[in-house]
């Protein structure tokens, strides 16, 4: 694993401060000439992507333009398209009693940011913050996932090579440089992993009082009701879960199906399933061995039945989509987040049975997806299920709209980003008062 030793860190987090205040960042000409010189750096890079990201987690091309590098240049334009109009202060009206004649919001830079991303969508989940700390016009240190050591070095690439590490700078290294790095008073952070470590970065950055946004996971469920369409859960089911091998934090972790419609949604999943992705290495590389061996342990102990796959290779760091159907609350597959190609199944009779479930097992996730044809009844259940976002008929949709904040609540998260809500979420909103 590449290092990074502390001095080091410590030179490049001083040079961020003293570049921050020299208020270069600050000029809009300069944020948008850094996006547009960060978009040809990604776009020249992309073969190297392509052959670090196979190599890291057995990503195709076709998924590594529509989830990585497509998802950051599409979110990149969007950006460009309007920093112009994000940054003009909002006006607001005077206030009965008061006395100032002027009153407006406006956005400004936290500073030196602090972006730590994860092994899963490992440019997309580090770039697409990067894309809110320019906007926002703040300074960036960016530390990667060791996870993902071969696309670690090329997102180094990428930034050395149109960046000064005064402005931006990517930091190598495991565990020993992130605590070291969380110890210095950035004036933002912005995480995306596990719950676990996001209670220790919020524990860091609480000593120095600096803010943060926590994007997290959990176990979101995928909710079908007797009216289904069954084709269509099917399809996003089979996408939602098994895309990337399961390693997706909005992923629909588990299916709660109602009883009259389960044994018809598992047959024709499991007919997809075989059509589609059959083979052990069908649905790409899990992150390490030792997550191929925690998953095939919880298979070990589910009490549920194995109705379709579980053959993993660990080695390869291959396991084959899995569906396991007749699963508790208490079973060992619904312990914690699977991050895998485990797809354990629930049933339900009564529609009460749903929100009471989820929110006394597995409160508050990321995203809860609910299918049905009766769309007031599907959002009921959604205005009965608090979580980051929902879906009715689909999954996913929500972490690729530049229109809509996308964030956790509770266990799966704080804050919000994407478009505008990225640009929101790394300036601080400054009250302005002026008396004539």
């Amino acid at each position: 694993m590449l290092k990074t030793d502390n001095s080091t860190i410590q030179a490049v987090f001083t040079k961020q401060k003293n570049f921050f205040k020299t208020e270069a960042t600050k000029s809009v000409a300069f944020r948008k000439e850094s996006l547009q010189k960060l978009k040809q750096s990604i776009v020249s890079h992309t073969e190297d992507l392509y052959a670090a990201l196979d190599s890291d987690l057995g990503k195709s091309k076709d998924l590594v333009d529509r989830t990585e590098i497509g998802r950051v240049i599409s979110e990149l334009d969007f950006t460009l398209a309007h920093l112009d109009e994000w940054v003009v202060p909002e006006t607001v009206p005077s206030y009965p009693g008061t006395t100032f004649s002027e009153a407006f919001i406006e956005h400004e830079a936290f500073g030196v940011s602090y972006i730590i991303g994860p092994f899963n969508y490992p440019i997309n989940l580090v770039f697409c913050p990067l894309l809110g700390a320019i906007a926002g016009g703040n300074t960036a240190v960016i530390k990667p996932s060791e996870s993902v050591p071969e696309t670690a070095l090329v997102i180094q690439k990428i930034i050395q090579s149109v960046f000064d590490e005064e402005y931006i700078a990517v930091i190598q290294g495991g565990r020993d440089e992130n605590e070291f790095l969380l110890s210095l008073p950035f004036d933002f952070i912005f995480f995306t992993g596990s719950p676990a470590v996001g209670k220790i970065v919020m524990t860091a950055a609480a000593k120095n009082l600096t803010p943060v946004i926590l994007e997290l996971g959990g176990k979101s469920p995928f909710i079908v009701l007797e009216d289904a369409n069954l084709d269509r859960a099917v399809d996003m089911l089979t996408f939602g879960r098994f895309s990337n091998s399961g390693q997706t934090c909005v992923a629909p972790d588990y299916v709660f199906a109602h009883e009259s419609v389960k044994d018809a949604l598992l047959a024709k999943l499991v007919e997809r399933i075989k059509s589609t992705i059959p083979d052990v290495d069908s649905v790409g590389k899990l992150v390490s061995g030792k997550q191929v061996e925690r998953l095939t342990g919880m298979l070990e102990q589910t009490k549920g039945k194995v109705i379709y796959g579980g053959e993993a290779k660990v080695a390869t760091r291959h396991m084959q989509a899995t569906v396991v159907d007749d699963v508790n609350w208490d079973d060992a597959l619904m312990r914690e987040e699977l991050f895998g190609p485990v797809l354990p199944v629930m049933t339900f009779t009564e529609i009460e049975q749903i929100a009471e479930g989820v929110n006394k097992h597995h409160p508050k996730p990321l995203a809860a997806y609910v299918f049905t044809n009766d769309i007031d009844k599907g959002r009921k259940l959604t205005t009965q299920i608090p979580s980051g976002d929902a879906i009715i008929n689909g999954v996913m949709q929500q972490a690729s709209s530049p229109y809509l904040p996308f964030g956790g609540i509770g266990n799966s998260g704080v804050g919000e980003y994407h478009g505008k809500y990225s640009y929101l979420a790394f300036t601080h909103r400054k009250s302005v008062v002026i008396n004539k």
